[in-house]
């Protein structure tokens, strides 16, 4: 078994990186389709295999998470689909390995894939102005925030200096915002009223207004940032979403569907669970054992009014494997091209340069390690070997859903996995760090 070895040197993050782009084009986009394996033929522990096992089992047991399934798999071999807890806490019985979760803000990496085939397409570009294909986002107004002598903020808005690109949609340096993560009183009240933010009904749920009446309201809430300028976790994907939607005249659902899902196979990822399948939707504590507070999560069992591309898909462990293993192959699986090898590299590398971010960067949003991480087109990437406080390879990206859902991809190792759960609340980057550390202390070749 061939492995890529990056040699790190004096400017490590620069080096490492362009070496890992070369051993991307060179080995990673070679891997084999999906099949099953033992663990040892893909140079991967059974028996180190089994701490991560047992540690989800007893987190379960324990009553810490409801239950969950985890999907491994190393040269394009799947080595691991394990299931444990229950599928619903509240009722006996376990969960089983097909169960289907909402994987919220994984959504993202599905419609940034989807924008980035319409780049292919020659449709659209990266620079393109939002407003090309939305054009109620022409001449935003940025909100600014003075706090006064009394320690009171007062708002006023100014014009945006340049406007939001469909890659700042992408990276997440549109100026949009999250109304349950800003600190903008004035955004949080422009966006509880657009349908975007709905504080005590359940957070990060979008789906209740149609595209049209998303758009309109979005683009008459001030931005948070001037556009390109600062990262902010947001709606931007949502917006992405609207871009698809325009550019390809098709709703988010209907392209992701011929171009992405059924390519891959991927016969469970939608943005509902249709009646015949909800027997197998897994479901939350009732109350969070970490923090004692509820967090109700969405109603998927009817169509939304609109394809959230922020957070409304759902998903199986195996599905999103195999949409991690396309990434893994330089956008391909099976017989499916959905991605050039060349789109991924881009989508994988660093989009943010030296911008700030406001009020988490990416890693310690997503992982609690505010070192070591950048973004790039829908993803966390990893820049350096140290540095983060997980194990990981340079060149590694990744992301994760509100509800518990976790996935990465690792051209160095030639690896994917993917952990799928139901628990929203504090745990969530506890339980990322776990399947990151148990997951690479496996690998033995």
């Amino acid at each position: 078994m061939s492995r890529q070895v990056i040699n790190y040197g004096v400017s490590l993050s620069k080096v490492a990186v362009a070496s890992w782009l070369l051993a991307f084009s060179a080995a990673a986009f070679s891997a084999p389709e999906l099949s099953k394996a033992t663990p040892e033929d893909a140079g991967m522990s059974s028996e180190r295999l089994a701490k991560l096992k047992n540690y989800f089992d007893q987190e379960a047991e324990a009553g810490r998470l409801p239950g969950g399934v985890i999907a491994i798999a190393r040269d394009g071999k799947l080595v691991m689909h394990e299931s444990f807890g229950a599928q619903n806490p509240s009722e006996e019985g376990t969960m089983p390995n097909d169960a289907i979760f909402r994987i919220y803000s994984m959504t993202k990496p599905l419609v940034s894939v989807a924008a980035m085939q319409l780049v292919e397409d020659g449709t659209v570009q990266l620079t393109d102005p939002v407003s090309k294909w939305l054009p109620e986002f022409k001449d935003m107004k940025v909100s600014t925030g003075t706090k006064g002598t009394d320690g009171k903020m007062t708002y006023e808005q100014v014009p945006a200096k340049q406007a939001m690109t469909v890659q700042d949609l992408l990276r997440h340096t549109a100026g949009l915002a999250y109304g349950e993560i800003t600190t903008n009183e004035e955004i949080k009240k422009a966006y509880q009223a657009a349908g975007a933010y709905k504080p005590g009904e359940g957070e990060f749920d979008s789906r209740g207004v149609t595209p049209a009446e998303q758009v309109a309201a979005l683009a008459k809430a001030p931005l948070a940032h001037q556009p390109g300028t600062v990262w902010e976790y947001s709606l931007a994907a949502d917006v992405l979403g609207r871009v698809v939607e325009s550019a390809s005249d098709k709703t988010l659902g209907e392209f992701l569907n011929e171009r992405v899902f059924s390519p891959l196979k991927m016969q469970d990822t939608g943005f509902h669970v249709p009646a015949p399948k909800q027997s197998r939707l897994a479901e939350p504590f009732e109350v969070d054992p970490w923090s004692e507070k509820k967090y109700p999560l969405l109603d998927v069992s009817a169509p939304p009014k609109n394809d959230s591309g922020g957070a409304g898909a759902v998903s199986t462990a195996l599905d999103y494997l195999r949409f991690s293993q396309m990434l893994l192959n330089g956008g391909k699986l099976d017989d499916a091209q959905v991605l050039s090898p060349a789109t991924v590299r881009l989508m994988a590398s660093d989009h943010l340069g030296d911008r700030k971010s406001n009020p988490l960067n990416p890693g310690a949003l997503l992982l609690g390690t505010p070192e070591g991480y950048t973004f790039g087109l829908g993803f966390l990437v990893r820049e350096e070997p140290g540095m983060a406080g997980v194990h990981g390879s340079v060149g590694e990206f990744m992301w994760a859903g509100y509800a518990g859902t976790f996935f990465w991809v690792d051209p160095e190792e030639e690896l994917v996995a993917v952990l799928m759960t139901q628990q929203s609340g504090p745990s969530r980057a506890h339980y990322r760090r776990a399947m990151k550390n148990l997951v690479s202390q496996a690998i033995i070749d």
